[in-house]
């Protein structure tokens, strides 16, 4: 090695080796190793260096940045790309190094093929990761890119792989299994996440826990196709890694111009998931646009009406919605041009004035006098043929074919996909949009994107990436033209929830299923990455339209509390007492939003599998709210303790139920610490020995809030 360098920031350190050829290597990410000298970083070296030469190959036996065959690296390669048809094999000198405390900028060149490559690498707050490249040609020739991933090294003792899977609407269901040996990729080829989103690749020392153990991640900040990687040959140390998945011909820069990859974040984590969470909240609530205002009750109309759009009944909705607490009316679907249902109209971002006779000025005026704001739905990517859009201009529809429809033209619940790649159309929409948000005073768009992207063909290549990157643009400019306007992104719910996307919205919609029992593992999951304020989390109606299954409303309440809450619900149907239940919600969600927005994301572990047990506790661990959910009857008739973990065990908490919007029934074990007065416990016992649980029966839930005695 000529040479190292060392980046550090808040627990976690990555060293990297400077060798006299090639591409730089990462010796250690993980925890952080103190003030290392010169000659410390040498005796790293050579305490984790895998044999002197001669070696059983000729060849660098650290990975670089980039791994490839010349390398030694039977893996998969970081680089694939090809000039002219034949393959390439880079050979790397680094022309120029930048570096500070926690970033590292490595700028590379191969001047035989004409290439030239820049790596970032930089520890953010919380100690996430940030890893990114970009090539260039500086060649004569175009350049085919087949794929250019970020992937770092992970020890051997991480033996085991999560990643998740899922559908609509349950999305985000981890799988856990043994290591793969070999090279194993997990792809997603659905122009957006989708349901079944690779979401998080998480390698650890072990089955994974929630407070406890090694964990090593990686998430990639790209809305659209994705390849998330392992790599545990024999050889080598075991690699961790992803990028954009591209197809064919889709990347090609000419001559003078560059590929950047999206950002794939790495987290290090020594407590467990947990850990994971905290790191990506700290570094997620650090970013100079994440929502600093308190994030408002929403009452979306979905559930409320669907495409039966009455002026009247919506005005009412509204003004039970104020009377209750609500701070944001979202008009959802069926607004617009010949809207009767999910067959016709999208595309033509005009009012109907067949159902809305005086246009939406009437109801965004009412809903700001009421004092709430005023949200309406979008899906500015979508076109249904039978539209005045499509009909004006069939050649702006994202597909194989131009003759649509026809037999290999696919549809996706009767709708197609808008070239947004194409100026003009990008253009129309941009204007109609924009125009109604000057009109109405629109604060908050709800951004839907309800189908995959199938054979998506833009000037005769694949279209993913250009579109991708158009819906981008067209955010940032409609955020940049109406400053203050916040944007949730949905996709047929949580179909596109990475941090590419929300690099420029303000929340996710989690899941079309309000079903609270989906509901707490959909959120769970979903906070690994996004902290509670970015989650929305709704109330809807008893039974649920996604599943049929019915809950008490308490339960409902207590799954929605966690998250960015409100309302997908016709409240007009609310009973005295359950209007009631609904404004102490939304008294409670004010009360302790406060606290559920800032504070770190627990999960104790626990053993019963029908247990669900969600908890934040302030930054200065005066305050902290949990919920103790169950999902199924509980094992035991005794159930166990939970400790709470999180809290100061040197302080001494009062506990209280919160049982306004509706007490949760339990079984024949009443615990002492439940009644109506509240208790004052020492954190010590809270969070060494543990809570007595009641045997809650089947879909119950407990909120239950600390504060300092």
């Amino acid at each position: 090695m000529t040479g190292w360098t060392i980046l550090r920031r808040d627990g976690v350190a990555v060293v990297v080796g400077h060798p006299d050829y090639g591409l730089p290597t990462v010796l250690h990410w993980g925890a952080d190793l103190g003030d290392l000298t010169s000659d410390d970083l040498a005796a790293l070296d050579v305490a984790t260096s895998r044999q002197t030469a001669p070696g059983t190959l000729d060849a660098a036996w650290r990975l670089p940045l980039v791994p490839q065959e010349s390398d030694g690296w039977a893996g998969r390669p970081g680089l694939l790309a090809t000039a002219g048809g034949a393959p390439l094999f880079p050979r790397w000198t680094v022309a120029e190094v930048e570096r500070d405390a926690a970033a590292l900028t490595v700028t590379a060149e191969d001047t035989e093929h004409g290439l030239l490559l820049r790596t970032l690498l930089e520890i953010g707050e919380g100690g996430v990761l940030r890893l990114e490249h970009e090539l260039t040609n500086t060649g004569t020739a175009p350049l085919d890119v087949a794929w250019l991933e970020a992937t770092l090294p992970v020890p051997k003792t991480a033996d085991h792989l999560t990643r998740f899977t899922g559908r609509w609407p349950r999305e985000k269901t981890p799988v856990t299994g043994a290591l793969p040996p070999g090279t194993t990729t997990r792809e997603s080829r659905r122009g957006r996440g989708g349901h079944d989103m690779p979401w998080v690749s998480l390698v650890s020392a072990g089955a994974p826990r929630n407070r406890a153990g090694e964990v090593w991640a990686v998430h990639l900040g790209w809305s659209a196709d994705t390849t998330h990687r392992t790599d545990q040959l024999t050889e080598h140390v075991t690699l961790l890694g992803a990028g954009e998945l591209l197809r064919p011909g889709e990347i090609r820069p000419a001559p003078g111009a560059s590929y950047r990859t999206p950002v794939a974040y790495f987290v290090w984590s020594a407590t467990g998931l947990d850990g994971v969470s905290d790191r990506f909240h700290r570094w997620l609530r650090a970013r100079p646009q994440h929502p600093r205002t308190p994030r408002p009750l929403v009452l979306n109309t979905w559930e409320a009406v669907y495409f039966d759009h009455s002026p009247a009944k919506i005005e009412r909705l509204a003004r039970r919605a104020a009377e209750v607490g609500v701070e944001r009316f979202v008009l959802d679907d069926g607004w617009f041009h010949d809207r009767r249902d999910d067959t016709r109209g999208l595309g033509d971002w005009v009012v109907d004035r067949a159902v809305w006779p005086d246009g939406l000025g009437p109801l965004a005026a009412l809903v700001h006098e009421l004092g709430m704001q005023f949200g309406l739905w979008f899906e500015p990517e979508m076109v249904n043929l039978d539209s005045d859009l499509a009909r004006e201009h069939p050649e702006w529809v994202l597909s194989s074919t131009r003759a649509l429809p026809s037999p290999d033209g696919l549809s996706w619940r009767t709708q197609y996909v808008l070239d947004l790649a194409q100026p003009d159309a990008w253009e129309h929409v941009r204007g109609q949009m924009s125009a109604l948000v000057d009109e109405l005073g629109i604060d908050f768009i709800k951004w839907d994107h309800n189908r995959d992207l199938v054979e998506p063909v833009h000037e005769g290549r694949p279209g993913t990436h250009a579109q991708t990157f158009a819906a981008y643009a067209l955010i940032d400019r409609l955020k940049a033209d109406h400053p203050g306007l916040e944007i949730e992104s949905c996709s047929s719910g949580g179909g596109r929830t990475d941090l590419g996307i929300l690099a420029r919205t303000d929340r996710v919609w989690a899941s079309d299923s309000n079903d609270p029992v989906e509901r707490q593992d959909i959120q769970r999951w979903t906070e690994l990455v996004l902290p509670p304020e970015l989650v929305g989390a709704h109330v809807g109606p008893s039974p649920a339209h996604s599943s049929g299954r019915s809950t008490d409303l308490s339960y409902r309440v207590a799954t929605a509390l966690m998250g960015s809450a409100g309302f997908e619900w016709d409240i007009l149907t609310c009973d005295e007492d359950e209007v009631a239940a609904i404004t102490a919600y939304a008294a409670l969600y004010k009360e302790l939003r406060g606290v559920l927005h800032t504070g770190t994301l627990v999960h104790p572990d626990t053993v019963d599998p029908a247990l669900r047990v969600t908890g934040v506790v302030a930054a200065d661990r005066s305050e902290a709210v949990f919920t103790i959910a169950t999902v199924a009857s509980l094992t035991d008739a005794l159930t166990e303790r939970v400790r709470l973990d999180g809290l100061d065990p040197s302080r001494r908490y009062t506990l209280r139920v919160r049982d306004e919007v509706g007490a949760a029934r339990w079984g024949w074990v009443t615990p002492g610490w439940i009644g109506k007065e509240p208790v004052v416990v020492p954190g010590s016992v809270l969070t060494g020995v543990g809570l007595q649980l009641p045997t809650l029966w089947p879909v119950q839930a407990l909120i239950l809030h600390l504060t300092e005695a």
